[in-house]
């Protein structure tokens, strides 16, 4: 039994272009939540959850540990702000 071609081509894409793919599928979600009343934080929330389930599934506690560590430079960094504040 064979994957529809659509399946396949979105195996075929470069993990850059999944990534970003991905990236526009979540933010599509989260408009139609925010839409429907849920709040910025819940989604984060559930969201960082459902997403440090899916590191832990696929490459253990151990190594998604140690990825969190990093988050907080990164976070300090602003790597994660979408806008800059301006003095």
């Amino acid at each position: 039994m064979s994957h529809p071609a659509p399946f396949i081509a979105r195996d075929l894409l470069p993990d850059q272009e999944q990534k970003q793919a991905a990236l526009n599928y979540l933010s599509e979600a989260w408009a139609e939540a925010r839409h429907d009343g849920i709040d910025g934080d819940c989604l984060a929330q559930a969201s960082l959850f459902a997403a440090f389930a899916e590191l832990v599934r696929t490459y253990g506690e151990d190594a998604v540990a140690k990825f969190v560590e990093g988050l907080v430079v990164r976070v300090r960094n602003g790597e994660f702000s979408t806008t800059t504040a301006r003095q």
